[in-house]
């Protein structure tokens, strides 16, 4: 009987990877997040990532940070978490993980719990201070989601392609 490989990445690397791939379809030119949702026995049943509507032209809308709310991307835009839960076509998300790069905003944080899911493992929380991530914090504690902060293994992953 051989030995099995010593060097395969855990669960946490996996879906925080399949997150990060999915962070790099955005074309926000700014900030690309992506979110990838998991069964409770591991498997994936959803990804998303930060861009606009189905139907809505990339090179129609604006991408800018700043300026009047219609001449910027926030009015326009949705969240990797919540395209993550709107491309799931399964039925129920309850006790689902979902693995996203940067911590959930209150809106997104209202439709992670509305979803049933229990668990939130997120890469970064560089928005921790503002309104939107302290009253998701607030929401996340009041309903029971727990959050935890991905823990890098320092392993570089390439893949060719």
């Amino acid at each position: 009987m051989s030995d099995k490989r010593k060097d395969y990445i855990s669960w946490d690397e996996y879906f925080m990877g399949v997150a990060k791939l999915s962070a790099m379809r955005s074309k926000d030119p700014n900030t690309q997040v992506g979110a990838c949702i998991v069964s409770e026995d591991n498997k994936i049943l959803s990804m998303g990532y930060n861009g606009l509507p189905r139907g809505c032209s990339d090179d129609e809308f604006p991408w800018s940070r700043d300026g009047e709310p219609l001449d910027n991307k926030y009015i326009y835009t949705a969240h990797s978490e919540l395209n993550a839960i709107l491309n799931y076509r399964g039925g129920s998300l309850d006790n689902a993980k979902m693995y996203v790069t940067l911590f959930p905003c209150n809106e997104c944080a209202k439709a992670i719990i509305q979803a049933g899911i229990k668990t939130i493992v997120y890469e970064c929380d560089k928005y921790e201070k503002t309104a939107s991530v302290i009253a998701s914090k607030r929401m996340l504690n009041a309903a029971g989601v727990r959050y935890y902060q991905y823990q890098p293994t320092g392993r570089k992953l390439e893949v060719e392609l």
